[in-house]
């Protein structure tokens, strides 16, 4: 059995990309913790990530153990009795691939790590996974990372245009005319920027510019039909609503949720909206905005909510024949970097509020109210700032 999967391993891990790591994999307590659990959307590169961490560290599948938990072979023998075969060789570490697909994961895992104490971990899944929910305890067994997806400045990287550290807002805010001199000098930066927004932030742009969308649309409808309804239990034929609601927020400049008239539209009750909404969020569909409040106004319901990434504007709009709101792409390409580094909150006057800053997004067109990030400039100068160099954040 072992055999099998090994040499399914060195399959794989022989066209693993060598050379770009993505900004997670220098964060991750690889050799300090237990247990790993490496979340994200799908297509965003966690199974990557993983076997990148196996190629450095080990030099043969009997060292570190890689599969998917969704392969045949798996869903036959299980994961404890595939676990209690490889550390009995001498094994050290097993690594698990979109551990959410098989059933009652949680459960053998809490039973591998309970039986081998002295070994190693690490999964894979959808973020929808809600892992520090199941049944069996594992939110101090398991030390877990969010993968987004590609930045810009990883984007640039990847086609060797630009190298450099990612940038804090400060740092943005107090050199952006230095940086973006050095990187105007370079290449045009205003079509590498347009490039990004329409397939950038899914590493399998590298596998050809041509299928990407082809690409991205199946990874989305695998979200929808397999990712979702497991974790949900939604049942199938319901999913046309979560599309119908997905195509909502990304027609909107931006969406702003109305419950009751979205439960009339899709003729589902509130609690029914609730849940497909948190659903979209958690899968990596959606992002939501929320007013900087306190108490009880902080837990309702979102003011905003965006497509995750501006591909998934081109996706969507793309398919019904329209051109996105270039508004919403603006604003989801800010709050998908800012988002990552630091807290975003819509604000009263601008459109959100960073920290101490205010951050108005758009046009060259716009009223100065705090920092203005612009589209469709090389060089800011004072409080105007390209639009571009937030995706430089991570």
């Amino acid at each position: 059995m072992l055999e099998e999967l090994f040499e399914i391993q060195v399959r794989i891990a022989s066209h693993v990309p060598s050379g770009f790591r993505r900004f997670l994999f220098g964060e991750i307590n690889w050799a300090g913790a237990r247990c790993i659990g490496i979340t994200g959307a799908r297509g965003v590169g966690k199974t990557t990530l993983a076997l990148q961490y196996y190629r450095d560290n080990f030099s043969s599948p009997e060292e570190c153990l890689y599969f998917s938990a969704d392969h045949v072979l798996v869903a036959g023998v299980g994961l404890y009795n595939i676990a209690r075969e490889f550390f009995a060789l001498g094994g050290s570490v097993m690594i698990i691939d979109e551990i959410h697909k098989y059933p009652l994961w949680s459960q053998e895992l809490k039973n591998i790590l309970d039986s081998y104490p002295e070994k190693r971990v690490i999964f894979t899944g959808s973020s929808s996974l809600r892992i520090l929910r199941q049944q069996a305890d594992l939110s101090r067994r398991v030390v877990t990372y969010t993968l987004p997806g590609l930045s810009f400045r990883e984007f640039l990287a990847i086609r060797g245009l630009y190298q450099a550290d990612a940038c804090s807002l400060n740092e943005i805010i107090q050199g952006h005319v230095g940086i973006a001199s050095g990187i105007v000098e370079r290449f045009p930066v205003l079509k590498a920027f347009r490039e990004y927004l329409n397939y950038g932030y899914y590493p399998f742009f590298m596998e050809g510019v041509e299928d990407y969308m082809n690409r991205l649309s199946n990874a989305v409808e695998k979200v929808f039909y397999e990712d979702i309804p497991v974790v949900w239990n939604i049942r199938p034929c319901n999913i046309v609503n979560l599309k119908r609601l997905t195509w909502l927020i990304a027609s909107s400049q931006p969406f702003e949720p109305n419950i009751d008239k979205v439960s009339r539209e899709l003729r589902i009750s509130k609690e029914y909206v609730y849940i497909y909404m948190d659903a979209l969020e958690k899968a990596g569909i959606t992002r939501s905005v929320f007013l900087r409040q306190k108490g009880y106004r902080s837990v309702r319901k979102p003011s905003k909510i965006y497509l995750n990434n501006p591909n998934l504007y081109m996706l969507f709009t793309g398919k019904r024949g329209m051109g996105p709101e270039t508004g919403s792409i603006r604003e989801a390409f800010f709050i998908s970097h800012a988002g990552e580094r630091y807290h975003v909150y819509l604000a009263n006057k601008g459109d959100f509020q960073v920290g101490d800053y205010l951050w108005e997004i758009g046009g060259a067109g716009e009223k100065e109210k705090g920092f203005l990030l612009i589209d469709n400039i090389e060089i800011g100068a004072g409080r105007k700032i390209p639009l571009y160099l937030s995706g430089l954040l991570y």
